[in-house]
């Protein structure tokens, strides 16, 4: 689940009069709720509170969950992941270039992001030669240990 769209789940329940929100996705369940006090004391800004729960197995089939969806990637394909927390940069400034595009060329030793943690810029070389196919992470976003951040075609 991205960090992301949790976050902006956060936002729509707490900008709107819903109390209460679930969403379950795969093996996965996430509950968002506000705590509401219908007294005069109602002053204090409610926060949201995110429960994050595996979703329990379900026996009841759908006709459309029957679909098989293919979550294995292709052999040729490399991911290249975070190798610690902190937070992902695409370039090494705010105004400079990314290091990589969708497209590029690369081979092992490049550096490919840029990922900060306590202050001190980590620069993520790839361990692969190939073609970056996509960019998993979004810049300027929370990464987490042994998060995808690229996948590459390799040569």
């Amino acid at each position: 689940m991205d960090l992301n769209l949790i976050k902006k789940l956060i936002r729509v329940v707490e900008n709107s009069e819903i109390t209460e929100f679930s969403f379950s996705q795969a093996d996965m369940k996430i509950k968002i709720s506000k705590n509401s006090n219908n007294g005069a004391q109602n002053l204090v800004h409610s926060v949201p509170q995110v429960v994050q729960q595996p979703a329990a197995a379900s026996t009841e089939v759908k006709p459309s969950d029957s679909k098989q969806i293919e979550t294995a990637a292709p052999s040729n394909l490399h991911e290249i992941k975070s190798p610690i927390v902190g937070t992902f940069y695409r370039a090494p400034a705010p105004d400079a270039d990314p290091y990589v595009q969708v497209g590029d060329s690369i081979s092992p030793g490049s550096v490919l992001c840029i990922v900060e943690a306590m202050k001190l810029m980590n620069e993520i070389e790839s361990d692969v030669s190939g073609k970056i196919v996509k960019i998993l992470v979004e810049n300027a976003t929370p990464v987490e240990y042994n998060q995808p951040l690229f996948l590459v075609e390799k040569n």
